[in-house]
């Protein structure tokens, strides 16, 4: 059976990495992680190869002028984004079903590729209201971030109707549990 791609993308803040994580621990799904390369510099605990493929924005444009992206986006001013080729070449390779943690844009461009081989879901926050207090108690942002990301939540959140599946996180256990029912649904397909 070919191997699947599995798109989750919503707002920053949104709770997606941690359904990701979720659905990455259940071992009936076959599912890896595609590990996307960003501009940003690291946040306290992340690790190069795992969290992201640091790059430098120079290296990350060298990389677009070379066509080794799947997709891309420069998100912020020079703060790119974007799943290596190369990544889920080698998932695939090795019988995974993928499943990728990106930006909306990204999510987009990724189901497009795919099409019926991918499922996008797009987490919706409960509020935007919601979405600004997860932002804040995770203290890594600055205000200016956080304003930032608040005015680009609120455009993304007019993509959702553009993916496969909404899926609104407020309580985090029927997150869990519509997304393991979304995933198992599409993967017997």
């Amino acid at each position: 059976m070919k191997p699947k791609v599995v798109i989750f993308s919503a707002p920053s803040g949104a709770g997606k990495t941690t359904v990701v994580k979720h659905l990455l621990a259940m071992p009936e799904f076959n599912l890896s992680f595609s590990i996307s390369a960003c501009s940003r510099k690291k946040r306290e605990g992340e690790v190069d190869g795992k969290d992201y493929y640091f790059l430098s924005a120079d290296e990350f444009r060298k990389k677009i002028e070379n066509n080794d992206f799947l997709e891309w986006e420069e998100v912020y001013a020079d703060h790119f984004y974007g799943s290596l080729k190369s990544e889920v070449d080698r998932l695939t390779a090795a019988g995974k079903n993928v499943v990728f943690d990106v930006d909306v844009k990204g999510g987009l461009n990724i189901k497009k590729y795919y099409g019926e081989n991918a499922l996008a879901v797009f987490v919706m926050p409960p509020s935007v209201e919601v979405l600004e207090k997860r932002l804040r108690d995770r203290s890594t942002d600055s205000e200016e971030a956080i304003r930032t990301r608040i005015d680009k939540a609120v455009y993304e959140l007019s993509f959702a109707e553009k993916f496969d599946v909404v899926l609104v996180n407020d309580k985090l256990d029927e997150t869990f549990a519509k997304a393991e029912k979304l995933i198992g649904d599409f993967l017997k397909k």
